[in-house]
């Protein structure tokens, strides 16, 4: 089975008729059961998500993760000090700054091994390297 770290920004598109990215990203996971994928993310993602979506939307994506469309990994506070590093070093001057969001599943990325990623920040997950070198790959 084939796991994939979802990001705050196709979890949007899926509850939000109106996104760009809606039909794209409701179709892959969707369909996941019959390409053999699981999803997965962090709090911070569902937060984000949670945030920027409309009260209708929100409590569908929620009801989505309570039902197991996509399995939360927690992590613990002692892990901040790792996020917070990679937040200050994809944070230059010039170019956009890795939110916890991103942080968190970079994190996940590490713990876990799994390199490819739902995201609209196709920009930014190309750029990100894990620290054995390893770029993502980005659906």
């Amino acid at each position: 089975m084939r796991t994939i770290l979802v990001d705050a920004g196709p979890l949007i598109a899926l509850f939000a008729a109106d996104d760009r990215h809606h039909a794209r990203y409701r179709d892959l996971i969707l369909e996941s059961d019959t390409r053999g994928q699981r999803f997965v993310t962090t709090w911070p993602c569902i937060v984000e998500a949670s945030y920027l979506l409309a009260t209708t939307q929100r409590l569908e994506m929620l009801a989505f993760v309570e039902e197991g469309g996509v399995q939360v990994f927690p992590f613990d506070v002692g892990h901040l000090g790792a996020m917070r590093g990679w937040m200050r070093r994809y944070s230059e001057p010039g170019k956009r700054e890795m939110d916890l969001a991103d942080a968190s599943l970079y994190w996940l990325a590490t713990q876990t091994g799994i390199t490819d990623i739902m995201t609209v920040d196709r920009n930014d997950f190309q750029r990100y390297r894990l620290p054995d070198g390893r770029a993502f790959l980005v659906i």
